[in-house]
């Protein structure tokens, strides 16, 4: 074990043990010079069997963490491989594992249960979402931390796989007996989304009756059983997620979410309610559609339907795709759109959906490029919205595909030609009209045409990439877009140094639009909406500060430019 006091590679200073397990010990530690508390997880080499088998389920569990972003989720800071023991440093969670808490004071409230289990959907779903999946297969009290806030925390990654569709079943069980799934165990089917919700099932089973189903004689009777002022909703969820037959079960975290959140619309006695009301509405309607006279009163009824219709399904998409089941939500948006094509809301939920991760994929946008071909033609009622709609994705496509990036601007081009063909305020088409030449030439810039003229002047492209950065992007709450224009613009000015240096573009006018860029993202940065993209925004910052570098170059080596030269103490 590490001392208490020690120093962990010259940083980390142990605290206390904070756990211990059958194989690993936990400690806090402190990183005195940054002032931050860490966990530490160390497994031993002499105290386990078969250590590099250990060490690799390890690694994979620190490869696993290392590629999430979610509230919910530690993440992991350092691994450490020394001699006599294998250290992983992650975050600290502070407070106890909901085993303490069942083990403290038995049976924890039916509200606070639904409340970390809706928690702990959206968690899952996250993981499901990635690409492959992410299946964590190990769902127990004793795997969730319940921190001093109300929130939940899920930890330990060892079980945790990803799925493979062209496997027919696992060849390992892994998992904790009670809160297993069937197909967990080796030879009885590939382990799924739905196995976690099984495992899901299982805790909250243990959680609301304090009854472990881990324990003999490992079975789970409806919880009413054991408490009858429990929600018969609740019990009803509860049975469904833990069906033997996972065709039997929620098939996907939004669906157990929305029952979670509806449960006590599943409530006997709430049923009785809802059913006398619904015939009593029924009886009602048919008198008033017998009195009522003119198709009018017919057509406002139906009108009301198909909106309120609307409505739910566009809610379901949004609550699917809030727990990463854009499969789900895709599904309910184009059932929104096929009941009112005309309606922009769905499509834009589509495109926010794709676009949550940041990179709009290659079959995410021919999803959308699909679903608008179909109804294009109805969208001309709602020109304006549909221009606004039209300039997303082509923005999307122009700075955030995962297509190689000269295809995704190709692409673009098409839906800037959209925008131009709809938009009805004239600076809006005539800056569609510039993207989609842009975006059409982009391949092009530099080379000569037939007549052996630039098809994209050094004038026109640089005043190109300045109306890009100073673009308005709307209300400032989407920010992905404008930080990865400046990001591409920056990288132009690096990667197109010598041209635009060689062909007239001034030292001064090259770095005062650097400088306008690190303005628009130190604003972007103090703003309420910012998002920490480590990544995105240390490339961005290391394009601007290497095209700067550039120009300095380009000016020593004495590339003859005379407006650069004339500029007397530019750039120092």
């Amino acid at each position: 074990m590490l001392e208490i006091g020690s120093l962990v590679d010259g940083k980390y200073k142990i605290l206390r043990v904070v756990g211990k397990g059958g194989m690993s010990v936990v400690y806090q530690a402190v990183n005195e010079k940054a002032n931050k508390i860490w966990a530490i997880k160390e497994v031993r080499k002499d105290g386990v069997q078969n250590f590099e088998v250990v060490k690799q389920n390890l690694i994979v569990e620190t490869e696993l963490l290392k590629r999430f972003n979610h509230p919910n989720l530690p993440s992991i800071i350092d691994v450490i491989d020394g001699e006599g023991s294998f250290l992983i440093v992650m975050d600290y969670i502070e407070g106890n594992s909901l085993n303490k808490a069942i083990e403290t004071s038995g049976a924890q409230s039916q509200e606070d249960v639904i409340e970390w289990s809706k928690q702990l959907c959206d968690v899952l779903g996250y993981l499901h979402s990635r690409k492959p999946p992410i299946i964590y297969r190990d769902m127990k009290p004793a795997n969730v931390m319940l921190k001093p806030d109300g929130n939940v925390s899920l930890i330990d990654f060892g079980t945790a796989r990803e799925f493979k569709s062209s496997s027919v079943e696992d060849t390992t069980c892994l998992g904790t007996q009670g809160y297993a799934a069937p197909e967990q165990y080796g030879g009885h089917g590939q382990t799924d989304a739905r196995t976690d919700i099984y495992c899901l099932g299982a805790t909250m089973y243990h959680l609301v009756t304090g009854h472990n189903p881990s324990t003999p004689p490992y079975e789970m009777y409806p919880i009413r059983q054991w408490n009858p002022v429990l929600s018969s909703g609740l019990e009803e969820i509860i049975i469904k997620c833990t069906q033997r037959n996972p065709n039997d079960r929620y098939q996907s975290c939004a669906e157990l979410l929305y029952a979670l959140d509806h449960y006590q619309d599943l409530d006997i006695e709430n049923k009785k309610v809802q059913n006398l009301k619904w015939k009593t509405f029924m009886v009602s309607l048919i008198l008033a559609l017998v009195m009522a006279v003119g198709a009018v009163g017919f057509k406002i009824a139906a009108n009301a339907e198909t909106a309120s219709t609307y409505d739910s399904l566009i809610k379901q998409a949004e609550n699917s795709a809030g727990v990463g089941d854009y499969e789900a939500g895709l599904k309910y948006y184009e059932e929104a759109i096929e009941l009112e094509p005309d309606n922009m809301v769905a499509y834009n939920g589509m495109l926010n959906m794709y676009m949550s991760d940041e990179v709009i994929e290659t079959e995410e946008y021919k999803e959308i490029n699909a679903v608008v071909g179909k109804n294009e033609n109805l969208l001309t009622t709602n020109v304006d919205e549909f221009a606004d709609f039209a300039k997303e994705v082509a923005d999307s496509l122009f700075f955030c595909s995962d297509y190689d990036p000269n295809a995704g601007i190709a692409y673009s081009a098409n839906w800037y030609k959209k925008v131009y063909e709809n938009a009805t305020n004239e600076a809006d088409k005539k800056n569609a009209e510039y993207m989609m030449n842009f975006a059409k030439n982009y391949n092009n810039i530099g080379t000569l045409d037939k007549k052996g003229n630039e098809v994209i002047d050094v004038e026109t492209y640089f005043e190109t990439l300045s109306n890009l950065v100073n673009e308005d992007f709307g209300d400032g709450t989407n920010i992905v877009v404008p930080l990865k224009c400046y990001e591409f613009v920056a990288s132009q000015l690096y990667i197109r140094n010598d041209w635009l240096y060689k062909n007239s573009i001034s030292e001064l006018e090259y770095n005062a639009l650097l400088d306008e860029i690190e303005a628009k993202v130190l604003a972007i940065e103090s703003s309420d909406t910012y998002l920490k993209n480590k990544d995105s925004n240390r490339n961005l910052a290391e394009y601007v500060a290497n095209a700067k570098a550039q120009v300095v170059k380009a000016r020593e080596i004495g590339y003859g430019q005379p407006s650069a030269s004339s500029n007397e103490g530019v750039g120092g």
